[in-house]
């Protein structure tokens, strides 16, 4: 006798919801690591021998700080969230057609 499996779709639809705010709040996240880090040249001094050295690492972490880190953690929640999406679609469907028949 085969067992019966049950999903608990709405529990589904809940982990959804809840990464698209992740997602949302990474928006804010990412806007304050390009932005809210701003950093002019002329913060650093001037007309010293690290002044350029100085300035170059700060915009190369920002950039490390943007693409690596907090884009790839928003794409990893991203792909996440469709592929739950998808999952409960398809939960969704074969439920239907199994009231169906």
């Amino acid at each position: 006798m085969a067992k019966e499996y049950r999903v608990d779709l709405d529990a589904l639809d809940q982990v959804v919801k809840e990464l698209n705010g992740v997602l949302k709040d990474m928006n804010g996240t990412k806007g304050k690591a390009g932005s809210g880090t701003y950093l002019p040249s002329s913060a650093l001094g001037k007309k010293y021998a690290e002044h350029e050295m100085l300035h170059t690492a700060h915009r190369d972490m920002k950039k490390f700080i943007d693409d690596e880190i907090v884009g790839k953690i928003e794409k990893l929640v991203e792909d996440f969230g469709q592929k739950s999406k998808k999952t409960k679609e398809a939960y969704d469907d074969a439920e239907h057609e199994n009231k169906i028949h």
